[in-house]
This record gives C-alpha cells, structure tokens and sequence, in this order.
C-alpha cells in the first residue's frame, strides 16, 4: 500500500532546501562551540538551534553570541 501522504511530495525541489536548512543548523552549532555566548546557556542555543531550525539559529546570530 503506497504512503498517500509522501506520494505526491516533490523531492527534487525540496532537497535544496533541506541542504540548506541543514548545513546552517551544522554551521551555527559549530559557531556556538567556538564563541561566547550571552542571554542563555551554552546547551540552551544548542537545543533552540536544533529544535527552532531555521529561527533558533537565527536568533542565535543575532542575539545569541558576543559581538566580535
């Protein structure tokens, strides 16, 4: 029985996408590893970054990290 509700999702067209949206969550985790952080916790941006994908990385740049 076919997945009715996969069936007619185009993949090729989302892919890009989810690239995307994946390579910014590694890049901003691994930002947060080498930066000091202010606001939250360390292990907090880490949960909003992976958890709030693309908005907890977002405000992880934004608010998130010490100014350089």
């Amino acid at each position: 029985m076919k997945n009715l509700l996969l069936a007619g999702v185009p993949w090729a067209a989302l892919a890009p996408i989810l690239v995307v949206a994946l390579v910014f969550e590694i890049y901003c985790l691994v930002d947060l590893t080498r930066s000091e952080v202010q606001n939250l916790p360390t292990w907090a941006w880490a949960l909003l970054i992976v958890f709030a994908n693309p908005l907890g990385g977002i405000a992880y740049l934004i608010v998130g990290r010490l100014p350089r």
